[in-house]
């Protein structure tokens, strides 16, 4: 019997990338380009010269790929999901009273956490 050689793939569970960009900024990128699309339309039925048009739209074309490309290196393929999470996250966490530290009775989670509430 011939032995058989079998090709191992290894981007399972990794996220897509393209041309150094990852995950969610390649549609971020996708999205900038179709808007970026329709303001050159917009400004051609307006009249405005094509010229002023295509520089216009490649200036603006330029930053949309400098900033996206900078949050990709930048934050990474969940680094700007993290960062918004992080906001909602609180600072410090008061209490006012020891009432409900007394109450909890041994355990990892105390065996009278139903009087939590209170």
């Amino acid at each position: 019997m011939a032995n058989s050689v079998y090709e191992i793939n290894k981007g399972i569970n990794k996220s897509i990338e393209f041309k150094g960009l990852k995950a969610q900024y390649i549609w971020y990128l996708g999205i900038g380009i179709l808007i970026l699309l329709l303001v050159f339309g917009f400004l051609y039925v307006l009249g405005i010269n094509q010229i002023i048009c295509v520089v216009i739209i490649g200036g603006l074309g330029a930053v949309l790929f400098q900033k996206v490309y900078a949050m990709s290196n930048k934050y990474g393929e969940h680094g700007m999901m993290k960062r918004f999470a992080q906001r909602s996250v609180p600072k410090v966490v008061k209490s006012n009273s020891r009432k409900r530290f007394v109450k909890m009775k041994g355990g990892k989670y105390g065996k009278d956490t139903a009087n939590l509430r209170n």
